[in-house]
């Protein structure tokens, strides 16, 4: 299958050919000589279009990387042979930087304060990673070709002035979000039911979600509400959150399918 036929076969629209092309070309010039390379921050739909790349492609030696474990927002790196995974990683001079920015006292940044100063200074989505809010400050992670434009540029956020320092990613502080756990049966592994189930909605107002293109099944929109639903598939409905498909039970008594979810929040 030649490049062309790759992305007839995988590319879903436009916007995403041109995404998952930028994505080969970064493949081939890392196979071709033999040195390493990396695409810029992609969400976790884009990083789900691009597995399904790379798995039509024959799986490349490549590995997604946001600078922390769990991280969101992820690179996806091809590595040549001679380079571990552990290394690049570890790689002080490597793609990823942290900048951590110190705020007044009772400021209260939130993570969209800090997101538009950003992109006010020019700065594209595709040059950031995550946002790590906290109460008196925020890390957040950048493309090292970016780092001087923000240490250079960024001042303030919110009408607030910001003292900012680059660290090592070891510094990065990640606060897990808040997991419950959700015991609960459906009629059937239907998208819709188990919507309902992991966000407390009726199966109705779930369907009104899928049919409005705000649900996704493992970060890929899904417009159909009787898609079947597998253990271990992460659902996200937009303004209500993320839910993971944790166990499938069984049948209970009554012939319903048990269900272990958890929803993130």
């Amino acid at each position: 299958m030649n490049k062309t036929e790759l992305l007839n076969r995988c590319a879903r629209d436009g916007e995403e050919r041109i995404l998952l092309a930028r994505v080969l070309d970064k493949l081939e010039l890392s196979q071709n000589r033999g040195v390493p390379a990396h695409t810029a921050f992609l969400s976790p739909g884009e990083q789900a279009a691009v597995t399904a790349l790379l798995s039509a492609w024959g799986r490349p030696r490549h590995l997604f990387w946001g600078g922390y474990e769990q991280a969101e927002r992820q690179i996806c790196a091809f590595l040549p042979d001679w380079q571990e995974e552990d290394s690049f990683r570890a790689d002080p001079e490597g793609p990823l930087a942290a900048v951590e920015a110190l705020f007044p006292p009772g400021a209260e940044l939130s993570h969209r304060d800090i997101l538009g100063s950003l992109m006010g200074l020019g700065i594209t989505r595709e040059l950031l990673g995550d946002i790590l809010p906290e109460e008196d400050r925020c890390q957040l992670l950048v493309l090292r070709r970016g780092l001087s434009i923000v240490l250079s540029q960024w001042e303030s956020a919110g009408r607030q002035r910001l003292k900012l320092r680059e660290i090592p990613l070891e510094e990065l502080r990640f606060q897990p979000p808040a997991v419950k756990s959700i015991r609960d049966t459906v009629a059937a592994l239907r998208l819709d039911a188990v919507l309902a189930a992991g966000f407390s909605l009726s199966r109705g107002k779930a369907a009104q979600y899928i049919g409005a293109g705000k649900a996704a099944v493992n970060h890929r929109e899904c417009l159909k509400p009787d898609r079947t639903v597998e253990q271990g598939d992460v659902l996200t409905c937009r303004g209500l959150g993320k839910c993971v498909v944790k166990e499938v039970l069984g049948a209970s008594r009554k012939g319903r399918i048990m269900l272990l979810l958890e929803r993130y929040g």
